[in-house]
């Protein structure tokens, strides 16, 4: 699909005539073009209109609860307004509406632990960001949401230890890529039975492609989409309506509600494949920088994200970090917002003076600063880097100089070269990498020297599958052989659906690869297909 300026939604044509290239683009002047485009305030308005909530005649807690980033203390709790979620606007008037909140001990709420008010915004497309605090460290919670005479789901939650405390084991999930049009999300209807205590999202939560009357390949035949689905998002309502479409899905729903998420993106929560302010078919910067403001507003308004991501503009820091005790530290990164243009036209090349040039960045030079800092103050026995694209090398064939991805860490050799060599000077002994992005499963050694396959190895890196993303899929893709002779390094390579747990104890990681056959049609099993482990202080991969 070719983008151009002319295809545009006119609101983005129209603010962006107001605005210079990136360099002259300021948050303030960004956040008010974005105001302009979509005609609503960048901040909630208090003295709006407050509607009756017991007029309310419909169930507003369509999109289910979620909670994330947990905290020692603290717990972001979240919920969305939308009787009707398919509309624009969700059913709801343009009014604020006054929601009540209650965090506690136990599943029947008899033992309430906090509980307050929070205001519902349109501005803000009546969601609701809870930052619940004074709880205790490493404990499991219940919450909930009420408004007028409805009463929300119930979600579980938990807190991280204390952060000098010493836990002695941590059981996390992996999971990245879910497009809606390609089948159900079955593998989440897995996870949320699974014993699990943090899930990370590591990235295309939804897609920007347009999803038909049946859903792709779902095939539905008990309902009809709107049409306003079969489009490509682009503006903000676009946007808010296609979150609504994912987080409608029950067992997306039944994920959030069960475990705590921590969530970064990818690109397609914007558009597929793009650079900084470069899209992916070179659209005018200006107009580009709006759209991903409008992105970056209803990614930030539909996921369980503290005060501290709420963008301004065209830009939100997504980058952060986690602790579990002294048992883990996590470096959430975001290798989209920064990231210099790919090289080569973003084609399959080998590498060369385009691609390896020391000038160019995946993380820009702020994050690479940040992640390596926080490696030297870490007391954490594992250092686990959440992020989105594949980091070792993933040589494409069997020639002497092969291809590589140059929308990958291969494609920025350089920046991983920098981050790989702070993470010795830091004394990382423990380097664990989490990925999403190419809808297969993969195992690798993180290699000291990629073209020496005896070179040491300095850290591990676990690939999720995708959740839907590529249909149903294959135990062996067309290329598995290819892939699996050119790279010594990997150690499992599976193309199902599915996740990844991944267990840390004072000795060990043990990763579980969980596949179902099939998701284009609903119901499907779940089985182990691989399972792996790593020793603390001695890095490298072997079955389990």
């Amino acid at each position: 699909m070719t983008n151009t300026g002319q295809q545009h939604a006119p609101e983005i044509r129209a603010a962006a005539q107001h605005l210079g290239r990136r360099r002259f683009l300021t948050a303030t002047s960004a956040a008010a073009a974005l105001a302009f485009a979509t005609n609503l305030p960048t901040a909630g308005v208090a003295g709006a209109a407050e509607l009756d909530a017991r007029r309310i005649a419909d169930n507003p807690f369509t999109l289910g609860v979620a909670s994330g980033d947990p905290q020692p203390n603290s717990v972001l709790l979240w919920t969305r307004l939308a009787p009707a979620p398919y509309e624009p606007g969700g059913g709801l008037p343009r009014q604020r509406v006054t929601v009540q909140w209650e965090i506690a001990h136990d599943a029947r709420f008899r033992r309430v632990a906090r509980r307050g008010t929070v205001t519902a915004h349109p501005e803000f497309s009546h969601t609701v960001h809870v930052e619940a605090d004074h709880l205790l460290p490493g404990r499991t919670y219940w919450f909930r949401f009420r408004t007028g005479s409805w009463i929300s789901e119930k979600g579980r939650t938990r807190t991280a230890p204390m952060q000098v405390s010493r836990p002695g084991s941590l059981t996390l999930a992996a999971v990245s890529c879910q497009a809606y049009h390609d089948g159900y999300f079955t593998a989440y209807k897995h996870l949320a039975q699974d014993d699990v205590d943090v899930v990370f999202h590591l990235g295309d939560y939804l897609y920007e492609y347009a999803v038909n009357a049946v859903g792709g390949a779902r095939n539905y035949t008990d309902r009809t989409l709107p049409a306003h689905f079969n489009k490509e998002t682009k503006t903000l309502e676009d946007y808010r309506l296609r979150y609504a479409l994912y987080k409608h899905d029950p067992d997306l729903r039944a994920a959030h509600a069960a475990h705590p998420f921590v969530v970064t993106w990818d690109d397609h929560e914007t558009e597929n494949n793009y650079a900084d302010d470069i899209s992916e078919n070179d659209d005018p910067p200006a107009e580009f920088l709006l759209r991903r403001a409008a992105a970056y507003r209803a990614y930030w308004e539909n996921q369980p994200l503290r005060r501290a991501q709420l963008p301004s503009g065209p830009d939100l820091q997504l980058y952060r970090r986690l602790t579990w005790g002294r048992l883990a530290q996590f470096d959430i990164l975001d290798t989209r917002q920064y990231r210099s243009d790919q090289a080569y036209g973003d084609k399959a090349h080998v590498p060369g003076p385009e691609s390896d040039d020391p000038a160019r960045s995946i993380t820009g030079a702020t994050q690479e600063r940040w992640l390596i800092d926080g490696w030297r103050r870490s007391n954490a026995l594992w250092n686990v880097v959440p992020q989105q694209v594949a980091f070792s090398e993933r040589r494409l064939d069997l020639n002497a100089q092969a291809k590589l991805s140059m929308d990958a860490w291969d494609g920025y050799r350089a920046s991983r070269n920098r981050v790989l060599a702070g993470a010795e000077a830091a004394g990382v002994d423990n380097l664990m990498v989490l990925t999403g992005d190419v809808h297969v499963a993969y195992a690798f050694d993180i290699k000291d020297d990629f073209d020496d396959p005896d070179s040491k190895n300095v850290g591990t890196e676990i690939v999720t599958t995708s959740v839907a993303s590529g249909k149903d899929g294959a135990d062996k893709p067309a290329n598995w052989d290819t892939l699996t002779k050119a790279n010594p390094h990997m150690k499992f390579y599976n193309g199902r659906r599915g996740y990844v747990t991944v267990t840390l104890d004072r000795d060990s990681a043990l990763a579980d690869y969980k596949t179902v056959p099939m998701i284009t049609k609903p119901g499907a099993p779940i089985s182990t297909a691989a399972s792996f482990v790593t020793e603390a202080g001695n890095p490298g991969l072997r079955p389990a």
